[in-house]
């Protein structure tokens, strides 16, 4: 079961378009592009605060590390 050859992916279409309408599928179109842009905005945004929260961590590892220094010398 390979890729559908060139008439079978037009008797998808038809069918489709007779499912659907004319009207109706330019807003399908739009509302699976608007989720995908949202779905990449979220990714970007997980990987912001996944980056801030480990510079965040390391800030407070050096920072430990710095007082368990200062302490042992002293």
């Amino acid at each position: 079961m390979g890729m559908p050859s060139g008439m079978e992916l037009l008797v998808i279409a038809l069918i489709v378009l007779l499912l659907f309408g004319g009207k109706k599928i330019p807003e399908l179109a739009k509302g699976l592009g608007n989720g995908i842009k949202n779905f990449k905005n979220a990714v970007k945004e997980d990987d912001v605060v996944q980056e801030t929260s480990e510079k965040i961590e390391g800030k407070e590892e050096v920072a430990k590390e710095t007082k368990t220094s200062d302490t042992t010398k002293a």
